[in-house]
């Protein structure tokens, strides 16, 4: 699983300051209200998800494979002042003493997992790690807009004047393996003068909503509901929608 590095970090919590949503953050704490007990987020990020969630009263925590993202959610957990063990792992090899009543890995972070059988594995670690009816949640989506060779561009302005140019390539799809590729070009200007490149390749897999169901299945998960956009139990009927299963040990 690819990890978030230096100015790709940046640029995330950029994009996607807390307080920000597209709907999921709303979903997730409807979904978690009534969870009395811990919830874990594997690939916690910034933090966009964890701390409206504290603020909400529940009790929280997170890990990420990026430390410079990690170094981003203790800041804002700072700035809301809020609280949350939060530290650095590997979905894979994750192991804690506790188990879980919920876990959760939302905005298709899952998708950075390319490897089948990493994927299994992983699911699996998370299984193990919740309560007897403790329920996972989380989110995939299709890419069905990715087109071999398109570019795009953005620009972004950090607190200290600094402008970051995106340039994001549209690199390759492989339809054997179900991923796309895109090669993210990353320019930090100070003044005029590029002060710091970063170049990341940024590599997503894609499930067949039956195929996704089967393989949490096979883990060993139960009563699974899908739903799309935010929507809970709202069958998708689209391509381009958000879709979130919800499954029980």
């Amino acid at each position: 699983m690819q990890s978030y590095h230096s100015i790709s970090a940046e640029v995330y919590n950029l994009d996607k300051p807390i307080g920000s949503s597209f709907g999921d953050v709303e979903y997730y704490s409807q979904r978690l209200a009534h969870v009395k007990g811990k919830i874990l987020e594997p690939a916690v990020g910034t933090g966009r998800i964890l701390i409206p969630l504290l603020e909400r009263g529940m009790t929280i925590e997170g890990f990420d494979l990026s430390e410079e993202m990690l170094v981003y959610c203790r800041d804002n957990l700072k700035k809301a002042k809020q609280e949350a063990n939060i530290f650095h792992e590997n979905m894979e090899t994750f192991q804690a003493a506790q188990l879980y009543e919920a876990i959760i890995i939302p905005a298709g972070t899952f998708l950075l997992i390319t490897d089948d059988k990493e994927a299994y594995q992983i699911l699996t670690n998370l299984y193990n790690h919740l309560e007897l009816n403790g329920r996972l949640i989380l989110d995939i989506f299709l890419q069905p807009d990715f087109r071999e060779g398109s570019s795009r561009y953005r620009t972004f302005t950090n607190s200290q004047g600094e402008i970051i140019t995106l340039q994001a390539t549209q690199s390759e799809i492989n339809y054997i393996n179900q991923t796309t590729t895109t090669h993210h070009r990353y320019d930090k200007w100070r003044e005029g003068n590029c002060i710091d490149s970063e170049f990341e390749t940024f590599t997503l897999k894609w499930y067949g909503i039956n195929e996704f169901k089967r393989l949490l299945m096979q883990v060993g998960f139960k009563d699974i509901v899908i739903s799309s956009d935010y929507c809970y139990q709202q069958y998708p009927t689209d391509r381009n929608q958000t879709i979130t299963f919800e499954a029980v040990k």
